[in-house]
């Protein structure tokens, strides 16, 4: 049995939908609905009556649910008593970050935080877009940090979640270039002679940004994919290998650029072969934390008051945007 059940279960009790609960618990309708069925499975009772609208818990459910709270509550305390054991990392801002921002941005935005607003100490989570959103909603972390692109937005309440931008990042396909400095494959490519194409992974939030580009490109590209992963990183290794184009952050690539060992595979013509994303931090508000109620205290482990430090550096952010 999976903590994680217990909130999902404590959150449809409230809710009453299984819609709702979804869509707080930053998951599928389908894959909520599968998580609800495993902890029916683990208590060997159903604990939802699925025969009434809008939805019931079962005499089995209402026990469960009281407690379920007494459990999370247990765990939340628990854990706020080992916290308090770590005095030494009660400086340590937590930021959860999607891999290829890992890579690429973070490492140059905190060298720019330490001349600017001063020292800092940090620890970076690198994960998935997904588990790096959810480590956010779970109170896993202080700040996240993530792409955001109008056709692809974070379901992220507003009025839980306040934001403030970082910066712009730029997607762009790139190449090997040949001996005399030309790129080696060269868009749009032929239907008869297709190019190599290195693409991401189903699923991954750069793949989605460059499927965008692909069909909203004023020529028909062919391609012939032959390679895949979900990190840009891995993408570009094999870029510079020479093994295809491939559709990469500007910040992973500036100095692969500088010494020409990448160029770009888009003729001048080709004017609309790029998107523009957003780099965002998000933070839960504090106001938030302070006024959730105890139920719903006890399905978080992020209910405890901001960090000194982190507050002060969300505070720097938004005076660089006013």
């Amino acid at each position: 049995m999976e903590t994680k059940w217990l909130e999902d279960f404590v959150s449809l009790a409230e809710t009453r939908s299984f819609s709702r609960s979804a869509q707080l618990r930053h998951v599928t309708q389908p894959a909520f609905s599968r998580r609800i069925q495993s902890l029916e499975a683990w208590a060997g009772s159903d604990l939802v009556d699925r025969s009434s609208y809008p939805t019931r818990l079962t005499p089995a459910g209402e026990t469960l649910y009281a407690q379920a709270l007494e459990v999370l509550q247990a765990l939340q305390t628990t854990r706020a008593m080992l916290r308090g054991h770590a005095t030494a990392a009660q400086d340590v801002i937590e930021f959860a970050v999607p891999h290829t921002l890992a890579f690429t941005f973070f490492p140059a935005w905190v060298s720019k935080l330490r001349d600017n607003f001063g020292p800092i100490k940090s620890r970076l989570i690198a994960l998935n877009v997904h588990d790096a959103v959810m480590r956010l909603v779970e109170g896993s972390c202080d700040l996240l940090i993530a792409y955001h692109h109008p056709s692809q937005p974070y379901q992220l309440d507003t009025e839980r979640y306040e934001m403030v931008s970082l910066g712009e990042e730029l997607v762009a396909p790139y190449v090997k270039p040949d001996a005399h400095g030309n790129p080696m494959y060269e868009l749009p490519g032929k239907p008869t002679r297709p190019l190599p194409y290195l693409g991401y992974a189903q699923g991954a939030y750069l793949g989605q940004m460059v499927e965008l580009i692909l069909k909203r490109c004023s020529a028909p590209i062919h391609f012939d994919r032959v390679y895949e992963t979900d990190m840009a990183e891995g993408l570009k290794a094999m870029a510079l290998e020479g093994h295809g184009i491939a559709f990469l952050p500007t910040s992973a690539v500036q100095k692969e650029l500088r010494a020409q060992k990448l160029v770009s595979a888009a003729p001048p013509d080709l004017k609309d072969m790029h998107i523009t994303m957003d780099v965002r931090a998000y933070r839960e508000r504090p106001s938030h934390r302070e006024t959730l109620k105890p139920s719903s205290q006890s399905c978080r482990a992020g209910a405890e008051m901001p960090k000194r430090d982190a507050q002060a550096l969300w505070d720097y952010l938004l005076a660089q945007k006013a």
